[in-house]
């Protein structure tokens, strides 16, 4: 998964030229990153970006449509992220699927859990996969987010509710992610990219990630923030197929 909802969950940021190319700004220049490299099994942003770059029926990266959001500006908060799109709009906008961020440990989970549930049977009525972000954040999770335990957790819940991949951050070694993927069950594990990181070690991860038995990455910076992006996607698209 190519991901680009980090203008709202982040702000223009992760876009600065001191961050990598500051090409990132454009939309147009990630979709066009999708298309050159076909390394992609689908690209995921919010509403907005879909309506106005994603080309429905001349893309061939399938679209993944964001459903919530929140900014930046939450921090020390307890994290809630509300629906900002429907169903009916994501496959309006051509969605080949869905996602949906929850804050598991948050003390406001409970109102993700409802609004996700509702989703779950809205998008499998209309036929859509639905894609669960799940980060471990919030006062009963503390600064040990990343986990093998509440990673771990995160992955079950998702397989709870119904989901039909997960989304969920990389333990850092082998063994305790085989763990966090166990727990996930028959719900299909994407490793979270994350920040920007050299090639060689990200290549190597992909290989790690994989051997725990996740399906692949869904990865942002560190492909729209590398010098030769398209390159790079084609190399992870080699490993991973």
């Amino acid at each position: 998964m190519l991901a680009y909802d980090h203008g709202f969950e982040h702000g223009p940021t992760d876009f600065n030229p001191s961050a990598g190319s500051g090409q990132a700004i454009d939309p147009q220049y990630v979709f066009d990153i999708a298309e050159q490299s076909d390394a992609f099994t689908c690209i995921a942003v919010q509403k907005g970006v879909a309506e106005k770059y994603y080309r429905k029926g001349v893309y061939k990266t399938p679209l993944v449509v964001k459903l919530n959001g929140k900014t930046g500006y939450h921090s020390g908060e307890e994290l809630f992220s509300p629906q900002n799109c429907s169903v009916e709009e994501a496959v309006e906008l051509g969605a080949a699927g869905v996602g949906y961020t929850i804050y598991v440990g948050s003390e406001r989970e409970g109102e993700s859990i409802a609004e996700f549930s509702r989703i779950q049977e809205e998008a499998h009525d209309a036929g859509l996969p639905v894609i669960l972000w799940a980060y471990p954040r919030g006062k009963h999770i503390g600064e040990n987010e990343h986990s093998k335990e509440n990673l771990a957790y995160a992955a079950r819940i998702a397989l709870e509710l119904g989901a039909d991949m997960v989304k969920v951050a990389y333990t850092g070694d082998v063994e305790s992610m085989k763990w966090v993927v166990a727990a996930a069950g028959k719900v299909k594990v994407l490793a979270v990219g994350g920040s920007k990181t050299d090639e060689e070690t990200f290549l190597r991860k992909t290989g790690e990630i994989l051997e725990a038995g996740a399906i692949g990455w869904a990865v942002g910076r560190n492909i729209w923030q590398a010098e030769k992006p398209v390159e790079l996607a084609r190399k992870i698209a080699g490993i991973i197929f």
